[in-house]
């Protein structure tokens, strides 16, 4: 289904790339890994260095930097294509191949040589990015004037940092962290709030709790705990107290990506639907034969293409904003992705009948995935509220 999208050779070579690890390398191991009960245990690094190899960790830095330079769109591409194997997978990749793309435009040059040779040389180097806590999640994507629990005391050359935060991707597993704490007492998180570089090896700097998910188990999301952790003035990114405009500035196709990983899991959802509705006999002729099943498939189909279609129309103007780029793909194609991607699973499991109910079919594990994208990177409801604010000119908050 990606056909009519791709643009260059490039894009297709690097896509069947993709696709063979997939087969290779993901299909053969999620299920298995997935059925850990130790969330740990679900991660693999195995399947992390096998990325690595084809050059897929990297791949959205520059050349200058050893990468292929992927642009957001074939980048959403990609990221499609692994959640087709495993969203947890994708999920662990998506935030590398993000952040990395933010860190080679948001670091300074000391900072970026500090960081990505680094980053680049360690075949299991991930990366991701603090902010949610338990008492804000929602609170800063509208943002809400209340400030981040986790606070930054300044002292000689550098900020004493304590807190916590949680439900952080990649959070047991990276290298490297951007870190979004309080530097300014009396002001909302928007206002007071400074980017830091964060190196896995600091002191005072711990992971606690690994979250133990419904679904989306490949990939491991942890604490971040900090007890007067010490983090020096040359990894503050971009100014003190302007946090939230590194966010504005280089996050623009973050819920893009998003809505590509939950729309891979709604092309896996409907090729199982299809490859069933091909095989089951019931009322004396395949399922497909059946008119309200062959036209739910159809139904899919649609939901499918127009959400990738929104997705990439999103991350091309993320990298060509001259060209009418609005707030609005900031917020929506993941609500939308997720949406169809959750209706797109229970039909599925309704297709399968019985069948769908056991997990040696496989379907559980995808309704199981399919409902992460409801709350991750945004509350789908939090997103339409912060859309609609976008588009009446509203405050976020009265």
């Amino acid at each position: 289904m990606h056909e009519i999208f791709i643009q260059t050779e490039e894009q297709r070579a690097i896509l069947d790339t993709v696709s063979r690890f997939v087969d290779d390398e993901i299909r053969p191991r999620s299920a298995e890994l997935d059925a850990n009960q130790d969330p740990e245990e679900s991660f693999s690094w195995e399947i992390i260095e096998a990325a690595d190899k084809l050059g897929l960790r990297t791949m959205t830095l520059s050349e200058d930097y050893g990468g292929l330079g992927a642009d957001s769109l074939t980048t959403a591409m990609v990221v499609e294509e692994l959640a087709k194997g495993d969203l947890g997978i994708s999920v662990v990749l998506a935030q590398t191949l993000k952040l990395a793309q933010i860190m080679e435009k948001a670091l300074n040059d000391e900072q970026k040589e500090r960081v990505l040779d680094k980053f680049i040389g360690d075949p299991r180097c991930c990366l991701a990015i603090g902010i949610t806590e338990p008492d804000n999640a929602s609170n800063y994507f509208l943002p809400y004037p209340s400030p981040f629990r986790t606070t930054a005391e300044k002292s000689e050359g550098g900020w004493i940092v304590n807190g916590m935060k949680h439900f952080i991707s990649n959070g047991n597993r990276s290298g490297f962290y951007l870190l979004f704490v309080q530097t300014e007492k009396g002001v909302g998180l928007a206002e007071g709030s400074t980017c830091f570089l964060l190196e896995r090896d600091r002191d005072g700097f711990t992971i606690g709790h690994v979250h133990d998910k419904m679904g989306e188990r490949l990939a491991n999301n942890a604490e971040l705990v900090f007890q007067d952790c010490f983090i020096p003035d040359e990894n503050v990114v971009g100014e003190v107290g302007k946090g939230f405009s590194v966010l504005a500035k280089f996050f623009p196709q973050s819920n893009a990506y998003a809505g590509a990983s939950i729309t891979g899991v709604a092309e896996a959802c409907y090729a199982k639907a299809e490859e069933w509705a091909k095989i089951r006999v019931q009322g004396g002729k395949p399922l497909i034969e059946h008119d309200g099943i062959r036209a739910q498939l159809a139904e899919m189909r649609m939901l499918i293409d127009a959400s990738r279609s929104y997705i990439h129309r999103a991350c091309w103007l993320a990298d060509n904003q001259e060209h009418g780029w609005d707030e609005t793909l900031g917020a929506l194609p993941k609500a939308m992705a997720s949406q169809a991607a959750w209706k797109i699973a229970t039909w599925t499991l309704e297709i399968h009948g019985g069948h769908g109910y056991m997990k040696e079919f496989g379907v559980e594990k995808l309704v199981r995935d399919a409902a992460a994208f409801l709350h991750s990177d945004g509350v789908n409801r939090t997103l339409f509220l912060k859309a609609a604010n976008f588009m009446y000119g509203m405050p976020d908050y009265e």
